[in-house]
């Protein structure tokens, strides 16, 4: 490993390599359940200052055979920046260049590292948005948002970020350098070839490296506003989706805060006093001002039949609209704490990154909001849901005692069972999130022959299979050690080894 360290130092500056294993380790992990059971140093790291160091870089593992794992913020939660394989990371961090605002044409072209939301900040000054926005937004990059085809809160208007990529600058597994979406263009359409820019995106960094990316922009809009209502079955607020959209009115966002995010909202931040239902349900418009509130009444209207206290003055109380903007800020903002306040439900819990990102059809959503209770139930976990409910994305949040190894083992099971939910109710076992390790097993059921099909192009493109190995494909997947021992429930066989599954 030290002769590695001292040929990719031959490569790039020497302070640009990290190998002491002590930095090794910080590297070990991202957000997922599965690097705080068993992390995975990488043999050396590479901190990428341009895109030529990519180019080197990669050459050198190809003509080698040295895995290569890309890396960006490492905010993921399915390991997928994480080197289980061994071998070289390649951060991508430091490649943060806002390189040009093309305000005419509205793109930007950028470097991965760049965090969403500072990019926004940036756009903002010309009143142009990138759409995306995933609840990372603080640090998020748009790299690995592209790697994975990011959805978020907004995806339900305005579809995830790979509707947003017109082109990339990639760098395959053997080092060659290529752009996608028609060289030089700046035009915002193209039928010209295959469609290599969405190969690329939402490949999780297993077919080459992206060092720039062409986004697509819109302008802001100039008008917003917001409907809140509150639901005493978990049920109705599912019901209640899918009438706003019969009715023909599409939001830019839908968000679900069933009963314990309400309740761990107000734990965290008591000021907001949310009042404790089995569901809450934010509804986001946007658009021309004048239209915006004549929408934000009518789903106002359509949703009050299903509220708490329906028919009565409760239920006057129980859904209400704002186009002001310190209401809607209140109210983004009780969702935009909820991932951090789950964890105060369960005194010394931490929340368990697994099975957390399911998306189902919006018509099996009341049966599903309902299955994830029983689960919780059935293992004794708590599971604070919440989501982008209006393309039928939700985030389980499981809450255990990380230090008890029984807690471990049984939320691997909830985890999976949540993964089966998904799939027997007509869904995906990610919505958002992406694969990684943590749902490669799960990609024969959810594929079928489809997933021989995206072997054939991973081989075509990289025929040593060093680009992101152990990720996506199940047979490509290391057997993982676990680093905290697990204790099945009484009748199950011992396992030396944490399934990533």
């Amino acid at each position: 490993m030290t002769a590695l360290a001292a040929d990719l130092r031959r490569l790039v500056q020497h302070s640009q390599v990290v190998d002491a294993p002590a930095e090794l380790r910080t590297y070990a992990y991202d957000a997922s359940f599965l690097t705080q059971l068993a992390p995975q140093s990488p043999d050396a790291v590479v901190i990428a200052g341009s895109e030529a160091d990519v180019v080197s870089v990669m050459r050198y593992a190809y003509e080698r055979g040295v895995p290569v794992t890309p890396r960006g913020a490492a905010s993921g939660q399915t390991g997928g920046c994480v080197a289980l394989r061994g071998g070289i990371v390649l951060a991508l961090n430091a490649l943060n260049r806002i390189v040009e605002i093309d305000v005419p044409n509205m793109q930007v072209i950028c470097e991965p590292g760049v965090v969403h939301a500072q990019l926004n900040e940036q756009l903002a000054k010309h009143r142009l948005v990138f759409p995306p926005d995933p609840g990372s937004t603080r640090m998020a990059t748009v790299g690995g948002m592209a790697a994975n085809n990011a959805h978020g809160m907004r995806a339900v208007k305005y579809g995830p970020t790979g509707a947003w990529v017109l082109g990339l600058h990639v760098v395959l597994p053997d080092g060659t350098l290529i752009e996608t979406g028609s060289a030089g263009s700046r035009a915002k359409q193209s039928s010209a070839g295959l469609e290599l820019t969405k190969l690329f995106v939402g490949a999780e960094g297993t077919l080459g490296v992206m060092t720039q990316l062409r986004l697509k922009l819109m302008p802001i809009a100039p008008g917003r506003a917001i409907v809140l209502a509150l639901f005493d079955e978990l049920e109705n607020a599912g019901r209640a989706v899918q009438a706003v959209f019969a009715a023909g009115i599409t939001p830019s966002a839908i968000e679900i805060l069933d009963e314990r995010c309400v309740r761990a909202v107000n734990l965290y931040r008591p000021a907001m006093n949310l009042p404790e239902v089995e569901a809450l349900l934010l509804f986001e418009v946007d658009g021309n001002p004048a239209g915006v509130g004549s929408d934000a009444a009518q789903i106002a209207e359509i949703v009050a039949p299903l509220v708490r206290g329906a028919g009565t003055a409760d239920g006057a109380r129980s859904v209400e609209w704002s186009v002001e903007a310190k209401r809607i800020a209140a109210l983004w903002e009780a969702r935009s704490v909820v991932g951090a306040a789950v964890g105060m439900l369960r005194p010394n819990a931490n929340r368990a990154y697994c099975g957390e990102d399911i998306c189902v059809p919006v018509a099996r959503i009341p049966q599903t909001l309902r299955a994830i209770q029983d689960i919780s139930q059935k293992y004794d976990i708590p599971i604070a849901t919440y989501g982008h409910i209006g393309g039928g994305s939700l985030h389980p949040g499981h809450l255990i005692d990380g230090r008890n190894a029984d807690d471990v083992a049984r939320v691997l099971q909830v985890a999976d069972e949540i993964h089966d939910l998904a799939l027997r109710m007509g869904g995906t076992t990610t919505g958002e999130h992406g694969v990684g390790a943590v749902r490669a097993r799960f990609m024969p059921q959810e594929h079928g022959p489809a997933l021989d099909a995206m072997r054939r192009i991973k081989q075509a493109l990289d025929p040593k299979g060093i680009m992101n190995p152990g990720k996506v494909f199940p047979d490509q997947m290391p057997v993982v050690e676990a680093e905290l021992p697990i204790v099945l429930p009484v009748g199950e066989p011992a396992r030396a080894t944490v399934d990533p599954g």
